[in-house]
């Protein structure tokens, strides 16, 4: 079985309340996260980014997708700005791959002096994954959970070696003892 051909799904998650504007700015956040942490030796699997997800439908659409797909290996979210859990309960209970929640900021330090409602808005990620967080206990969704920065080595390590447990999994599938 050829193990690199497996992917791992980088879904972000969001809502319409903020905008096109701070949308197009989270798909670009998730973007850059997904080419920075694909690149990192720490990951053994590709990592590929499924853009920002904004509603029940969307949520439940990839979710979908991702359990269909037999290259997809498991499916990381990221809560990026607030996304109410409500709309993450019908995707993640048809989700049948192996799932990581990353909690974690696109940046690493909040700008405390000059700190505004516009970059609250768009940096909602504790209160996202918070509440993420608590959608997947309250449903018993078995998963990881990783919380810290995405740029930092210890991150990474329990990333690469969630993808590790995620593509046994996967090379389980197609066992054949004799």
């Amino acid at each position: 079985m050829d193990l690199k051909k497996f992917e791992f799904w980088f879904v972000t998650g969001s809502q319409h309340l903020y905008g096109e504007e701070v949308l197009a700015q989270v798909a670009e956040h998730s973007r850059i996260m997904t080419e920075w942490m694909d690149a990192q030796a720490a990951l053994p699997g590709r990592l590929v980014n499924k853009g920002v997800v904004a509603t029940p439908d969307q949520i439940t659409d990839v979710m979908i997708a991702a359990s269909q797909d037999s290259n997809c290996a498991g499916v990381i979210t990221w809560m990026h700005t607030f996304s109410p859990s409500k709309m993450w309960i019908n995707g993640l209970s048809r989700l049948t791959k192996p799932l990581l929640h990353i909690n974690t900021q696109f940046n690493r330090d909040i700008p405390w002096d000059d700190i505004d409602m516009d970059f609250m808005n768009l940096n909602q990620s504790a209160h996202g994954d918070r509440e993420h967080g608590f959608i997947g206990a309250r449903l018993r969704i078995p998963r990881k959970i990783v919380v810290g920065f995405w740029q930092d080595e210890a991150v990474l390590n329990k990333i690469g070696g969630w993808m590790r447990s995620a593509l046994g999994v996967q090379a389980g599938f197609s066992l054949q003892c004799v």
